[in-house]
């Protein structure tokens, strides 16, 4: 049930992140070039995002999804810290979670 449930909640998480990143409100476009990432970088994330989000919802491609979040979040999780702007921890540590879940439940 665990496994589940955070296999789920990943799809919606990273589905949801994908789509606010690709939409691009003027916060995140900005967010992304102060932490020197081209404007349209946004677009790129998000894609992944969206990709890993499709990729985990099938069980044939479920652990390259988690793998390919897991490394986005790594990513992300790296430029925060090294911007010191931990208000995007948070939300960054819920993704850890689930996909640590997702790993361990399986």
């Amino acid at each position: 049930m665990v496994h589940i449930l955070s296999i789920w909640f990943l799809v919606v998480a990273f589905s949801g992140a994908g789509l606010a990143n690709v939409i691009r409100s003027s916060a995140t476009r900005n967010d992304f070039v102060r932490w020197g990432y081209p404007p349209w970088w946004g677009i790129v994330a998000g894609g992944l995002e969206i990709v890993s989000a499709a990729m985990i919802a099938f069980p044939v491609s479920r652990t390259a999804g988690i793998v390919l979040g897991a490394a986005i979040v790594a990513a992300a999780l790296l430029s925060v810290l090294r911007h010191r702007e931990y208000s995007h921890l948070a939300p960054l540590s819920v993704f850890v979670t689930l996909i640590a879940l997702a790993a361990v439940s399986s």
